[in-house]
């Protein structure tokens, strides 16, 4: 008998689990598909985290770091869209990996999930709060000095972390709030709000392009790699390129190590595929498309925000907008501010939307609590326990962790399984060629191969300590699954079954 913890879940069997009344509603077109993928891409990233690695890593080459990170997005989100064409139902990386690799790195990939979008949440909502105190000092508003920022952060003069004097990040804690409550009401509700503020937020991104490529002094640019085109360690050793003062990687592709934040959602489009009308055309739409639509305005946004204003007098907490009010515009200000809030706003919305149902597919499984993470609501049709707990665990983070800490787990956590979903494609094609896939990825091999490449390179462009936060997590994983998950798991209650009936047979 094949070893248990490697036991593979048919497809046919996936396919099944989508019938029955304990599953979502089919109600989400192309448009809302892209306009998720837009809404969880565009936000933080993109008003935030270009702040932080144009200052402190890539100067003006964060331009290329954003080429970087796209093509690792691409590659990756081929071969996404490939199994969402296949295997039509909730769980993103999570349910492709438990058809192809088996049950453990299922669980692996699932775990790393959780950790890619409640922490990304977190990180999300201390961006927001740090937008809405820029919105409000507008009018001469502030908070209580304890309210407005996490207890402890980085102290960039001595490259170690330290205390604040803060209490709390409150803002980030009221956001976070509110969100899980639009979400226990239903996936409709959801998606209108978030078309809503995909809208709003892609009408400012291209007036900060539209008007801010006037105020482009070409002399901003230059040097425009003054850390280097490098940046690699090797567990947190570096070994190409110069290191800054905590002994991390500078360069960049250290800088696309960090911004690849701002690329996650794309994915997240993929946990929604038993949600649309017609997953096996709709969802790669909705990945591809969202995709390539703001890598290019990625490029765009981070070539005005270096134009306009030196790379080491670029604002960390609330780039772009204050890029804007150092030339003087202080009425873009405002509405870049209005425009960023509403951004990241849809960015929570859409991470926190996917978690449960990743938790879902999960439980469905019998790997986590059915009871609890599986419970669906009568009226509303939404996982509505794991949204609750989600929102928990996203407050806590969020109001008491600071930006570095949760956007750097993030992008391992996330390199990671974009690695796993590119792996599963070569063993998908070869153990299981005669399936039905309305997407293929193209260049095969190549796509596949490549995105585990440039996903590993950024993977060890990342701070070592982040290796080390992601072995501890992973380890909490393991002693959840050996514990609970492998004594529970449905597929291994099935295979025992099955063994029990062909041994009576005999």
């Amino acid at each position: 008998m094949s070893n248990p913890l490697f036991a593979k879940k048919p497809v046919k069997l996936l396919l099944e689990e989508m019938e029955g009344e304990n599953r979502l509603r089919r109600i989400l077109g192309p448009v809302q598909l892209s306009s998720l993928g837009i809404g969880a891409i565009i936000g933080t990233g993109i008003f935030v985290l270009t702040g932080v690695a144009a200052h402190d890593k890539t100067g003006p080459a964060l331009m290329v770091s954003f080429v970087v990170s796209g093509l690792a997005c691409i590659f990756a989100a081929l071969c996404y869209a490939e199994f969402a064409s296949m295997v039509p139902v909730a769980g993103s990386a999570y349910t492709y990996a438990y058809a192809t690799l088996g049950e453990l790195f299922a669980w692996i990939v699932g775990w790393d999930l959780v950790l890619e979008y409640a922490v990304a949440s977190a990180a999300v909502a201390h961006g927001w709060s740090h937008y809405f105190q820029d919105f409000i000092g507008i009018f001469g508003i502030h908070l209580p000095f304890a309210l407005a920022n996490t207890p402890f952060d980085l102290d960039p003069a001595i490259g170690t972390y330290g205390p604040t004097g803060r209490i709390i990040d409150f803002p980030a804690l009221v956001i976070t709030a509110i969100v899980t409550a639009i979400l226990v009401k239903g996936i409709r509700e959801s998606a209108s709000f978030n078309a809503f503020m995909v809208a709003v937020k892609l009408v400012v991104v291209l007036m900060v392009i539209g008007v801010g490529v006037f105020y482009i002094d070409p002399r901003n640019w230059h040097p425009f790699a003054p850390y280097g085109l490098t940046g690699v360690s090797f567990f947190g050793k570096t070994i190409f390129g110069q290191t800054g003062i905590g002994g991390e990687p500078l360069g960049m592709l250290a800088g696309a190590a960090t911004i690849f934040f701002a690329y996650i959602g794309f994915d997240s489009v993929s946990t929604h595929a038993e949600e649309a009308r017609n997953p096996r055309r709709d969802v790669p739409i909705g990945i591809i498309s969202s995709l390539i639509i703001c890598t290019v305005l990625y490029i765009a946004v981070s070539a005005v925000l270096t134009g306009m204003v030196p790379y080491d007098k670029i604002n960390i907490d609330a780039p772009v907008s204050n890029a804007f009010a150092q030339v003087g515009l202080r009425w873009a200000q405002f509405l870049i501010s209005l425009g960023a809030l509403t951004g990241i706003t849809s960015v929570l919305l859409v991470l926190m939307l996917s978690q449960p149902r990743v938790m879902l597919a999960m439980a469905r499984d019998r790997l986590i609590p059915p009871s609890f993470f599986g419970a669906i609501h009568e009226k509303f049709r939404t996982p509505w326990k794991a949204t609750i707990l989600t929102g928990l665990f996203v407050a806590v983070q969020a109001s008491l962790l600071p930006l570095r800490i949760l956007s750097e787990l993030v992008n391992i956590g996330t390199l990671l399984a974009f690695v796993i979903v590119c792996a599963a494609v070569l063993i998908m094609r070869r153990t299981n060629p005669e399936l039905p896939r309305p997407f293929r990825a193209p260049l095969f091999p190549f796509v596949p191969i490549a995105g585990i490449a440039i996903c590993l390179l950024l993977m060890f462009s990342l701070p070592g300590e982040n290796w080390l936060r992601l072995f501890v997590w992973l380890i909490i994983g393991f002693a959840i699954y050996f514990t609970y998950g492998r004594k529970h798991s449905a597929l291994r209650h099935m295979n025992q079954a099955a063994a029990s009936k062909v041994t009576i047979k005999r």
